[in-house]
């Protein structure tokens, strides 16, 4: 297995715990009455957002010329993970929900993890084109 092919390896598993787990163990609370709040919104995006990653990351195994520019377009894709729960789509308003407790610090070390193997991979596929 060549070297340049484990980043994109380490953002697939990534996304994919990701995208699951923001509809399952690492997802918002349901009231209950069976309503939601907006944290529910962030996990819906949550989940786009680890599928675009997926996908990106299946491209840049099956396709070797083109992996550096996916790794290109991995990193904005992770910072936007990391920016979602919180910044971008608002949570819950007590500290001890689960969306504060649980959802939010959990993507975004999940998020930073994959930005961090997106960088690392385009340094890697960047060395390999030299």
């Amino acid at each position: 297995m060549k070297k340049s092919i484990i980043p994109a390896v380490v953002i697939l598993i990534l996304s994919l715990i990701i995208a699951v787990g923001s509809q399952t163990f690492l997802g918002a609370c349901v009231h209950d009455d069976g309503s939601f709040g907006a944290c529910h919104w962030a996990c819906r995006a949550i989940l786009g957002e680890g599928g675009l990653l997926a996908v990106l990351a299946l491209m840049a195994l099956a396709l070797k010329r083109e992996r550096a520019g996916l790794f290109i377009a991995m990193i904005p894709a992770s910072a936007l993970g990391l920016l979602t729960p919180g910044t971008l789509i608002a949570l819950c308003k007590m500290p001890t929900m689960r969306c504060r407790m649980l959802t939010q610090p959990a993507t975004m070390i999940l998020f930073g993890a994959a930005l961090l193997a997106a960088l690392v991979g385009w340094l890697m596929s960047r060395r390999g084109e030299k």
